[in-house]
């Protein structure tokens, strides 16, 4: 049976482990911190959890500054305020400075659903990867979730980690039963020749659906899960590019500057061959259900099956 958990709440749970192991570890929160799931955190560790109210910009400022003090700082709010209301913060104080500040930003894309397009930041990993010495990450489920934070505890730097709101499917547990997150590498979840598919976030489930399909029509799909998407896994790009002729990339993000852009960048540069980009096409999000709103931008399985038929079909 389908496991289901939320990243928030596995994000939550790994804050408490680390801080049992790592006592300069401090997490700081803007007014969120029973959505963010920060306040397991603040429940157990009150002296180290920080509320800075629903002020993201001073929010940045402060954790910038206690950083300085030989702190890892983790600092979460919804990823449209994180990324938005903060950015010049981010980028003039946290990333130029190389300061030892993780940004754990949840409620990203349109997979927030009935909070509405305010709310759903469908433009954060543009305008953060855009960001010189920013890194962004981005799991596909709860325990590759888990997985991130230990990785970007114990590595000094600043990080955007990007999470969602609600609860879907744990599919990584296999792959990291036997291994670690590896920065700057794609997870090869499937091999195959006839097309490759790059997806990031939760909707990769429905790349993995999709996958299953399309093999017992008897096409073979390369399915890789990149959760480092800045770091971009350049080798695995060009590599499949040469291999399988077509890319297919899938995110919950705008179409433009997210996952989709990273990929047809490097592929534009290295080995051209034709991309198609699922994802938000350059529009505001709207209020509905999360599977209604997947639906509404072709976020689906059968979307996915479709786009892939489409490619091997027009691929040179």
């Amino acid at each position: 049976m389908l496991r289901m958990a939320s990243q928030r709440d596995y994000y939550g749970d790994k804050l408490i482990e680390l801080g049992y192991k790592m006592p300069n570890l401090v997490v700081m929160d803007a007014d969120l911190a029973s959505s963010t799931k920060t306040v397991k955190f603040k429940n157990e560790f009150p002296e180290r959890h920080f509320n800075l109210g629903i002020a993201e910009a001073n929010l940045m400022l402060f954790a910038a500054g206690v950083s300085l003090t030989n702190k890892i700082v983790f600092v979460s709010s919804f990823s449209m305020f994180a990324s938005g209301r903060a950015w010049e913060m981010i980028r003039n104080t946290i990333a130029h400075d190389r300061l030892n500040v993780k940004i754990v930003a949840s409620h990203s894309g349109v997979a927030v659903g009935e909070d509405g397009y305010s709310h759903q930041a469908t433009e954060d990993i543009a305008i953060i990867r855009a960001i010189p010495e920013m890194k962004v990450l981005s799991p596909a489920d709860a325990i590759e979730t888990q997985k991130i934070i230990e990785y970007i505890a114990y590595n000094k730097g600043p990080y955007y980690v990007r999470l969602t709101r609600e609860t879907t499917p744990i599919f990584m547990h296999d792959y990291y039963s036997n291994n670690d997150f590896v920065e700057g590498k794609f997870i090869k979840i499937s091999d195959g020749n006839d097309a490759t598919i790059i997806s990031t976030g939760s909707v990769t489930f429905f790349a993995l659906e999709a996958v299953d399909i399309l093999r017992k029509e008897g096409i073979n799909v390369r399915l890789f899960n990149a959760s480092s998407i800045k770091p971009i896994d350049k080798e695995e790009i060009i590599r499949s590019a040469k291999e399988t002729g077509c890319i297919l990339t899938i995110e919950d993000h705008n179409i433009i500057g997210g996952l989709g852009s990273a990929v047809t960048e490097v592929v534009s540069e290295n080995y051209p061959v034709i991309v198609k980009r699922l994802g938000i096409p350059d529009v505001f999000g709207s209020s509905g259900k999360p599977k209604e709103l997947f639906k509404l931008f072709g976020l689906t399985t059968d979307n996915i099956v479709s786009n892939i038929k489409y490619l091997i079909k027009n691929k040179k």
